[in-house]
């Protein structure tokens, strides 16, 4: 008999059997990979983005559902207590732009390694890898165990789903923690890959062109949603980068949705205007498409002249005011029609998972069944990129290892 099963060894999964470690519990952690941490090692482009060094009321301002759930989580840990939770166990930290926090060894294993050394050096913590659990055991509504894909009988007072999403599935993550969930009688939000790129219905060939300073906007029913600005990137068929990631955190529809780029949001359109102006004065001579070399990359100009249904070969000096007053528009407002995003292969987290409402937010128990756990990317919480993820990954275990009986 464990005190304690954990199902999934990520982020989540690792945090709680530290912590169930230190209250000397019985704990055993179940991974059905050959491998602890797997998903860890490929986050934030293998160098784990840890967490966010903004101010930790702000944390909830970067949660894009159920932020009011976690007010227990982040106040039990919060992303300054984080820090000093890795820094005082030895993993030294460095913070960097949009103050997102890494190890200073720019290394994912390392955070993992961090996890496995204390689980290691821990008699109440076992570990079992290549394990895939088949059904969590229940009894009059109180958990009793789990049983294994090969029929295997683990008893245990508390179980923690830790499984994550459906995100990154090569990792593992093919939502076996939804299944199990709604096996004793949960429900779930309906899942959505997110921090994902959109797919779009204009197919420039603008693939691989990286823009930094853009604000992109979405619209939904011509009435703005959300902005975010920072950089972006093309794609073969849509847009990317993290400004375009962040804003598909709040989509769960793309009926009747528009995006615009704003490729130069620091001027005003007088400014901009002026700024034109000053261009065709230099240029005036040249044709349209050789007159914006110095405002765009080379690659945007054809584009962008094309939305604005003005000829490339159009020569500044015959240019009209109604030309340039479209032209000005497409700079401010590039517009784009949003059809969806690309699958769970690249999303870095799932929208969508165990209602909240059955959670209780205090301890992370289930309440439908007494001893269920759960943490991490299987809730439906999710934020936007810039370590918070894993943040709430990490809050949402240390409270549920903290509450189990």
């Amino acid at each position: 008999m464990y005190d304690n099963i954990i199902i999934g060894g990520g982020a989540a999964g690792l945090m709680t059997a530290v912590i169930a470690a230190k209250r000397s519990q019985k704990t055993l952690l179940v991974e059905k990979n050959e491998k602890l941490g797997k998903k860890l090692y490929i986050t934030g482009k293998g160098r784990c983005n840890i967490t966010n060094d903004c101010a930790p009321e702000d944390l909830f301002d970067a949660v894009a559902t159920n932020p009011r759930f976690l007010h227990s989580a982040f106040r039990a840990l919060d992303n300054k207590a984080l820090m000093h939770f890795f820094e005082k166990g030895g993993l030294k930290l460095t913070v960097e732009a949009g103050r997102r926090v890494f190890p200073k060894s720019q290394k994912a294993s390392d955070v993992t390694r961090f996890f496995t050394h204390r689980i290691d050096a821990s008699d109440n913590v076992h570990i079992r890898l290549n394990t895939a659990i088949q059904e969590i055991s229940t009894t009059e509504g109180a958990v009793t165990g789990v049983r294994t894909t090969q029929n295997e009988y683990l008893p245990a007072r508390n179980v923690l789903i830790a499984t994550g999403g459906k995100s990154y599935p090569l990792t593992g993550s093919t939502g076996d923690g939804y299944t199990l969930a709604a096996a004793v009688g949960h429900n779930i939000t309906p899942t959505r890959p997110a921090l994902v790129p959109m797919t779009t219905a204009e197919q420039y060939d603008l693939a691989g062109l990286a823009l930094k300073n853009v604000e992109a906007t979405l619209w939904q029913n011509n009435k703005k949603a959300f902005s975010r600005f920072g950089e972006m990137l093309f794609t073969h068929d849509g847009v990317g980068g993290p400004i375009i990631q962040n804003l598909t955190a709040f989509v769960t529809d793309y009926m009747n949705t528009a995006l615009t780029l704003d490729f130069k949001p620091a001027l005003e359109h007088k400014k901009l205007d002026a700024r034109l102006l000053r261009d065709f004065d230099k240029y005036q001579n040249k044709d349209i498409k050789n007159a914006l070399v110095d405002l765009l990359p080379a690659r945007l100009i054809l584009p962008v002249l094309t939305s604005a249904g003005i000829q490339p070969d159009t020569k500044i000096n015959a240019l009209k005011a109604e030309q340039r007053k479209r032209l000005l528009q497409n700079l401010k407002a590039f517009p784009l029609t949003p059809t969806g995003t690309k699958g769970f292969e690249e999303a870095i987290i799932t929208a969508g998972g165990v209602h909240v409402k059955e959670v209780s937010p205090s301890t992370m128990c289930s309440k439908l069944v007494s001893g269920l756990y759960f943490a991490g990317e299987v809730l439906d919480v999710h934020a936007i990129t810039g370590g918070y993820n894993l943040q709430i990954a990490f809050s949402t275990a240390y409270l549920a290892a903290n509450s189990f009986s």
